[in-house]
This record gives C-alpha cells, sequence and structure tokens, in this order.
C-alpha cells in the first residue's frame, strides 16, 4: 500500500488509508518518511492497538502480523485479513472488492 497509485484506488472509493507502525513516534515518522508515504502512518510503540486487534506478535516475531481491517463509519469492522505469515499479504483487488 505505499505506492501512490495504490493509494489513489482506495481514497476512489472514499476509503481512507491509516497504517500503524509498533515504533514509537520519531521512528514510525522515519519510516513514513523513507517509504514516501502519503497516508497517516500512527505510532503504536506500546502495542495497544495491534494487541485489540489481535495481530502484535502472532507469529512470534515482535512486530504485527500484515493485516487489513476495514471499518465502516460506524466503527465496526466490516472485514479483515490477518496473513498466516509475515509474507503474505491481502492484494488491491481483493480490499478494493470488500469496501462497503
Amino acid at each position: 500500500m505505499q505506492l501512490e497509485a495504490d493509494v489513489a484506488k482506495f481514497q476512489a472509493k472514499n476509503a481512507q488509508v491509516i497504517a500503524l507502525a509498533v515504533h514509537d513516534q520519531a521512528r514510525a515518522l522515519v519510516v513514513s518518511q523513507a517509504a514516501k508515504v502519503t497516508y497517516p502512518l500512527l505510532a503504536d510503540h506500546d502495542h495497544r492497538v495491534t494487541d485489540a486487534y489481535k495481530v502484535f506478535n502472532l507469529l512470534g516475531d515482535g512486530v504485527a502480523t500484515p493485516s487489513v481491517f476495514i471499518i465502516d463509519k460506524t466503527g465496526h469492522i466490516v472485514w479483515s485479513y490477518i496473513s498466516p505469515d509475515a509474507n503474505t499479504r491481502a492484494d488491491d483487488k481483493t480490499i478494493l472488492a470488500n469496501l462497503p
């Protein structure tokens, strides 16, 4: 999702992309700038959000498992994908197909 063309696909569907970094704010900023992301990258250094979504350290690697949550305007999760391993991610087509 770090490619602007991909983000544009989601924005065209009125979806907001937000990413979580399991780092402090300073490190999240470095990651955001290095990857040239055009969407918010939030710092989750204490893992409260990734723990709440049950994706932190799921694979025993000390990071958040690749995952996508589609949350509607009322705050309900309407679709989610949690990767079975560190290298598998949901593709854009699948995510877009599940947008409300």
